[in-house]
């Protein structure tokens, strides 16, 4: 049983790296074609151009060790949610190929522009789709996906789709105040405070659209003792809202930023106690999806070696490249 929660603990870290250094610079593309001319999109992409691809990384450790150490929670939840994830890998090599064009365009600029943002914009609302689908609940029958391809298409994950462009587009707009400065700085300053008070609202409205839609989810955070038990978890929500409001308003550079990390991970955490202790909500548990304990050790003897080497280097990277970016000094110049 500890192997299991331990397995847990590693996808659940992956999947909250992802969302969260994956986010910035998926936010930042979200945020492209709204930049006022060429000189700021340059050095947009360039804050960026040094992590995107190490940021992908998590994403990997998330795929591969619910392949791994969940094969049940793995082989259910693919065939429900081909299209968004097939939509979802396209648009990252949309943006990969952006990354390494735009800068050696001199006529197609344009394109490289479009593909950037369009990918970015993609890659967001897919993931949406597919964490508002599995927040729902898939149609599954003696372990088997009984639905169709588009059985993930409804109002809850559209919604979960557009939130998660705003809550990206949120952590770019932060990402840039922190590595700006002068107009294309105030310019990001407006973005996020508007993208704030979008993000505060989508996630009262998540907050009470899930319960409704499913009575367990209800009887878990308004029952007694864990009325007063998860009390915390949307109090400290509120406070960290207000605090990124107040931050923004007083023009602070970091905070922002780690104060929209904080309201994701705090939503993410409100998530897990909303769906433990299922791996497919509802259908399949931690426990009936687990892998034989002899794979799920061989599988962690690799993650005990490689993800400190992960660690180490992103942050190497982040050291490396801090400070502030300006036009003509990044990272492709």
């Amino acid at each position: 049983m500890e192997l299991i929660l331990i397995w847990t603990g590693v996808i659940a870290f992956g999947v909250a790296m992802y969302i969260i250094m994956d986010g910035f610079d998926l936010g930042v593309g979200i945020l492209f074609p709204f930049a006022r001319h060429e000189e700021w999109r340059d050095v947009m992409m360039d804050s960026i151009a040094p992590v995107w691809d190490g940021n992908e990384t998590w994403l990997v450790l998330g795929g591969a060790g619910l392949f791994g150490a969940f094969p049940l929670a793995y082989a259910t939840t693919l065939p429900a949610l081909y299209v968004p994830l097939i939509l979802f890998l396209v648009a990252l090599v949309f943006r990969g190929i952006a990354f390494e064009f735009r800068h050696r365009a001199e006529t197609s600029g344009w394109v490289w522009n479009l593909s950037f943002a369009t990918g970015s914009v993609v890659a967001a609302f897919s993931q949406g789709l597919v964490l508002g689908s599995f927040v729902q609940g898939l149609p599954i029958e003696n372990g088997q996906f009984v639905g169709t391809a588009m059985s993930f298409l409804t109002p809850f994950s559209l919604f979960t789709g557009v939130a998660l462009v705003v809550g990206y587009a949120l952590l770019g707009a932060t990402w840039l105040v922190r590595k700006t400065e002068g107009e294309l700085q105030d310019w990001a300053y407006g973005w996020a405070k508007a993208l704030a008070v979008g993000l505060l609202a989508i996630i009262v409205a998540v907050s009470l659209w899930t319960p409704l839609m499913q009575a367990e989810i209800a009887a878990r955070w308004f029952s007694m003792p864990n009325l007063v038990l998860l009390a915390p978890i949307p109090i400290v929500t509120a406070i960290v809202g207000l605090a990124l409001l107040l931050a923004l308003k007083a023009r602070r550079e970091t905070s922002p930023f780690m104060l929209s990390i904080g309201l994701f991970l705090l939503s993410y955490l409100g998530l897990a106690v909303s769906l433990w202790p299922y791996m497919v909500p509802r259908a399949i548990t931690i426990w009936d999806a687990a892998a034989p304990p002899e794979t799920q050790k061989f599988l962690l003897v690799g993650v005990a070696l490689f993800l400190p080497l992960v660690l180490i280097y992103t942050v190497i990277v982040y050291r490396v490249f801090r400070g502030k970016v300006r036009h003509g000094e990044g990272y492709h110049h």
